[in-house]
């Protein structure tokens, strides 16, 4: 009992991260990762990843203005899947900036890079990242976009600890993410895969050294946008 409020006071304190619905160290995406487990069950979800009609909802200019993505920057798309963002991320960080693709996944990686070669995208790199680190370069990175996958984090706190690594002095954390309501996603879904609402969300990331600057709904009733900077 006297460790227990030990620790509870340390927590208190700020002193140590606490996840908010988790203790330390657990893995807490396993709802939302159920889907992803096989590579039959990921090439089936490609199909929808890719959809071109996914442009008039995912609005990928607006969110590229949003972001504050400028020519020369470097950027790291975690969780790309099959590269849906690279296109849009390689134009606006133009021939002087630099596109890092990232996924956990070898048969996503290989689509994205399918799909980079295919629109001739000079500048983008892919790197294979793992549950708990996206490897990407430290204190290398302007920007970390995370579009549709923070409720994907199984280690959210190792993530935050080595996304905040990459990022340069000042950089930032993009995130957008569905809300936990019965519409935010089809048949329901988010109610069970999205792990925390927007305003516990912003707590958890907060909790690991950064701070939010901006927030708006991205997509209405379904999707919103945070901007976070490095502390």
């Amino acid at each position: 009992m006297r460790i227990a409020r030990v620790f509870a006071g340390l927590a208190l304190a700020g002193l140590i991260n606490v996840s908010l619905n988790a203790p330390l160290g657990a893995q807490v995406a396993g709802e939302a990762n159920s889907g992803y487990r096989t590579e039959q069950q990921r090439k089936g979800l490609a199909a929808g990843l890719a959809d071109p009609a996914r442009d008039e909802k995912q609005k990928p200019g607006e969110l590229i203005r949003a972001m504050g993505l400028q020519p020369g920057m470097t950027v790291a798309d975690v969780g790309t899947g099959i590269g849906y963002m690279l296109p849009f991320l390689s134009r606006r960080a133009g021939p002087t900036g630099r596109v890092i693709a990232e996924d956990i996944f070898d048969d996503f990686l290989a689509s994205a890079k399918q799909r980079a070669a295919n629109l001739k995208l000079e500048n983008v790199t892919f790197v294979k990242g793992t549950e708990t680190d996206p490897k990407l370069p430290e204190a290398g990175v302007d920007i970390v976009l995370a579009l549709d996958v923070y409720h994907h984090f199984d280690y959210p706190e190792k993530m935050l600890a080595a996304i905040h690594r990459s990022l340069k002095p000042g950089g930032k954390l993009v995130v957008v993410e569905y809300y936990k309501r019965q519409e935010a996603m089809p048949e329901g879904r988010a109610l069970t895969h999205i792990r925390l609402d927007m305003p516990d969300l912003i707590k958890e990331i907060e909790a690991n050294r950064f701070h939010l600057i901006a927030e708006q709904e991205h997509v209405p009733d379904s999707q919103y946008l945070l901007i976070l900077r490095k502390n």
